[in-house]
Order: structure tokens, then C-alpha cells, then sequence
């Protein structure tokens, strides 16, 4: 096995705030992804936005866990960072970066690196890192939508 950097990049008319709210929305996410169900692992009865440390859990449409990601980094509407810290790609980081467009919103950019990863699942791995960007984007033009 070797490592695997791969990036894919979209473009929303959603300003970064908007952006950045999305992904750390759990809630939103099986509307806008194939993810069945995802969901901040935090102690009862605390609500609070997500910090560096926190984790969550991704299930599959069969209820299966996905895997379970540690957030490494926050800028808020900038950049938010992760980590899988189980499941089938233990090794797999990742960062979404949100820029301001020069037409105006966001030019979003999701990369991610496996330390250790086949070499037939690159293209798997490089088609479905392209899907969730371009559906983060999807997603939050909906919402400018919805909202003028």
C-alpha cells in the first residue's frame, strides 16, 4: 500500500459563512451526501459548536458505521480539518478550505490524504471525494436559494 493525496475543488454563490455552517452541521449532511446518518459524539444535554478534539460518527444507509473522525483543526468560514480516528481508512485526513471567490461566494477545495491505500480504490476514493464537494456546493446554493 502507499499514500494517496488527492483534491477536488467546486465553486457555490453561498458566502463562506454559509459554507462553513454546513459542514458542521451533522444534522444537514444525509441531505446533501449518500451518509445515512452523522452525529457529533458529545456528552448529554451539551449543545455548543464543534471544537478541535470533537468527534463524530458516520453511519452508512445500512446503519453501519462508517467511521469515526476527530476534528484537528477550525477556522471558522475558513477551513475545517479531520481525521479518521477509526474505520476502514484509519490513515485518511482531511480539510476543506473555503476562499472567497472574485465573482463573489466561495471556491471550496477538499483534500485528503491516506497514508496507506490500495491502488485501485485512488479513483474510487478521487470520484467520491469530488461527489461531496460538488454537493457541499449544491447544497448551500439551495440554501441562498431558498432564502432570496
Amino acid at each position: 500500500m502507499s499514500p494517496l493525496a488527492l483534491t477536488a475543488s467546486s465553486y457555490s454563490s453561498a458566502p463562506a459563512a454559509l459554507v462553513y455552517a454546513a459542514l458542521l452541521d451533522a444534522e444537514s449532511w444525509p441531505s446533501w451526501t449518500s451518509y445515512y446518518e452523522v452525529q457529533w459524539e458529545l456528552p448529554a444535554g451539551v449543545e455548543r459548536p464543534a471544537r478541535v478534539g470533537d468527534l463524530r460518527t458516520i453511519r452508512s444507509r445500512l446503519g453501519r458505521v462508517c467511521c469515526r473522525e476527530r476534528v484537528v483543526e477550525l477556522v471558522p468560514d475558513r477551513r475545517f480539518s479531520y481525521e479518521q480516528s477509526a474505520g476502514l481508512f484509519a490513515s485518511h485526513r482531511g480539510s476543506v478550505d473555503l476562499v472567497r471567490a472574485p465573482r463573489g461566494g466561495t471556491d471550496i477545495t477538499w483534500s485528503a490524504t491516506y497514508r496507506r491505500a490500495l491502488p485501485l480504490l485512488g479513483t474510487r476514493r478521487r470520484r467520491r471525494l469530488q461527489v461531496l464537494v460538488h454537493d457541499l456546493a449544491s447544497y448551500a446554493n439551495s440554501i441562498v436559494s431558498r432564502h432570496s
